[in-house]
């Protein structure tokens, strides 16, 4: 029998306990509670709560608390996830490839394609870093640099960023005005096109309203666009699949065919790509504490961006193999390029009920069209994770666009009086990213290899030495086309002098990246982490 006096202790502090719950927290822990949930406010994040895919449990629930449980494969759980690594093949696809791609074929034939594949897995092991990076911390790479570096690196690392996706976005919004003056036939002029192409940004908003899966669906039609396009051309064409296939298992490398061997490589990887992946990851809500969901959402990641770069790879082929056909060893095969290719496609092919033209235009245009899209989608990530800023999707899409394609409507009306003008920029715009590229590759790399942010998902030594090695390889291919490049336009003493003194910078900065990112990250970042590591 209980004591009185024991009734009356538990029903104080069964008082205690309900005043607890309803009187206000005292001054200072509101003020610190307030500060902290005005601080994570104030922080710029990839996609809000609301626009997250919930990624649906079909596990009995007693699986889905526990810590470690790892659920087993699930058909459902891969199309729930499927999504992401589709947007990242885009850059794989954009028009400065397909041009990368029809001038290996014509000039090299099919002994490249080999590297093609190599080129492909390189990027898919890029691109499986870049999303390991944006699953296990819960933020995309420019947010990570910008608590990573000083104020003044991070603003060279988004300079940086924001020059490769310029580049980028002006090759892919010529490709697609190309593709529009080749599908009016020849009615509208290329800054039409470019004006036209530049709507995109609208459309990008208004797919943007309906979330992330409608988004996802349009690009898959564009994809499928392409696929169709380019494989009814190799239908047509009929490659030989003998030399297809010593192609991709034979390595063969001659002297005349080094510089299309450097593009096929260089195209592969984009550094604007390399921050879009890591923010598109998480567009699906993953609690990066739980260790068990990371490790499962890394591994349906892993198969949905590899099964995305294989179709990346085929329509690449399909592209190489249709021009080796066509025009390897032509006199024309020196001479094509992006903005003529359509003409010598016809003059070669003829019309018939689907003119080789027009097929190859709506490919084109799926292909600019889908890239510029995207490339509006990274800038937006690039922009509000180095700067930290607040501002409106709508807003941040415009700003993106307007950078893009201000320079790209003057590029248009400059460069529109002759293809070889066009090439010419073509070439100042493949060594502009490619100047870009360590820019991402060494932040990608150092970050996803610490303990301090990566917590028990950091890459081993094995795989990072496997990463260094690919990133060293594709920084000094490129380093070799930017060198080739300005060997042959740089002239007279003082452009040299300063060519001469922006490398010493270049590498002083590449340098102070690869040091940085040596020592400990910034206290809140290191704090934050810790917790997961434990």
């Amino acid at each position: 029998m209980s004591s009185p006096s024991g009734v009356e202790d538990s029903k104080e502090d069964e008082k205690d306990e309900e005043s607890n719950r309803l009187l206000p927290l005292p001054s200072s822990a509101q003020s610190q509670s307030q500060s902290l949930r005005s601080e994570e406010d104030s922080d710029e994040v990839a996609f809000e709560a609301r626009e997250k895919i919930l990624i649906v449990d079909v596990e009995e629930p007693d699986s889905i608390d526990a810590v470690d449980y790892v659920p087993p494969f699930s058909w459902r759980k891969l199309w729930l996830f499927t999504g992401p690594g589709f947007l990242m093949s885009i850059a794989f696809l954009d028009p400065g490839n397909l041009e990368g791609d029809l001038q290996a074929g014509a000039i090299a034939g099919y002994s490249l394609l080999w590297l093609l594949m190599w080129a492909t897995l390189m990027g898919l092991l890029i691109q499986m870093l870049s999303a390991r990076v944006g699953v296990a911390t819960g933020r995309h790479l420019a947010e990570l640099c910008r608590d990573e570096y000083s104020n003044w690196a991070r603003y060279v690392l988004w300079f940086m960023a924001e020059v490769a996706l310029i580049g980028a976005d002006i090759q892919e919004v010529i490709g697609s005005a190309i593709a529009i003056q080749i599908l009016s036939n020849g009615i509208l002029p290329l800054w039409a096109g470019v004006l036209i192409t530049a709507s995109d940004c609208f459309m990008f908003l208004f797919l943007e309203n309906y979330g992330v899966r409608k988004l996802e669906g349009v690009f898959a039609v564009l994809i499928a666009t392409m696929a169709l396009s380019f494989a009814w051309m190799f239908g047509d064409t009929k490659p030989s699949g003998k030399e297809l296939l010593k192609g991709i298992l034979i390595p063969r490398l001659g002297s005349k065919t080094i510089r299309q061997a450097v593009g096929v490589v260089g195209c592969v990887i984009m550094p604007h790509n390399v921050f879009l992946h890591s923010a598109l990851v998480l567009s699906r809500k993953i609690d990066p504490q739980k260790k068990a969901r990371v490790q499962e959402a890394l591994t349906y990641y892993s198969i949905e961006s590899s099964v995305a770069l294989f179709v990346t790879f085929m329509i690449n082929l399909f592209v190489t193999t249709v021009f080796a056909k066509g025009f390897y060893g032509t006199p024309q095969a020196n001479s094509i390029g992006l903005v003529n290719a359509g003409q010598y496609l016809e003059e070669k092919y003829g019309g018939g009920l689907f003119p080789i033209l027009y097929i190859w235009g709506i490919g084109l245009l799926a292909a600019g069209q889908s890239s510029t899209i995207t490339g509006t989608y990274a800038g937006q990530f690039i922009m509000g994770g180095f700067l930290n800023l607040r501002l409106k999707k709508w807003m941040r899409a415009l700003i993106t666009r307007g950078f893009a394609i201000i320079p790209t409507i003057i590029v248009a009306i400059i460069f529109n009086t002759s293809e070889a003008s066009l090439d010419i920029l073509n070439e100042w715009l493949n060594v502009l990213q490619s100047m870009q590229i360590p820019f991402a590759l060494i932040p990608l790399l150092t970050l996803v290899a610490k303990e301090q942010i990566m917590g028990v998902f950091k890459i081993g030594p094995v795989l990072e030495r496997l990463a260094w090695t690919v990133a060293v390889l594709v920084i000094l291919i490129n380093g070799y086309l930017l060198i080739d490049f300005l060997k042959s336009e740089v002239k007279g003493l003082l452009f040299g002098f300063l060519i001469g003194s922006g490398a010493v910078a270049y590498v002083s900065f590449i340098i102070y990246l690869v040091f940085r990112c040596g020592t400990s990250p910034s206290n809140g970042l290191s704090l934050e982490l810790s917790e997961r590591i434990t």
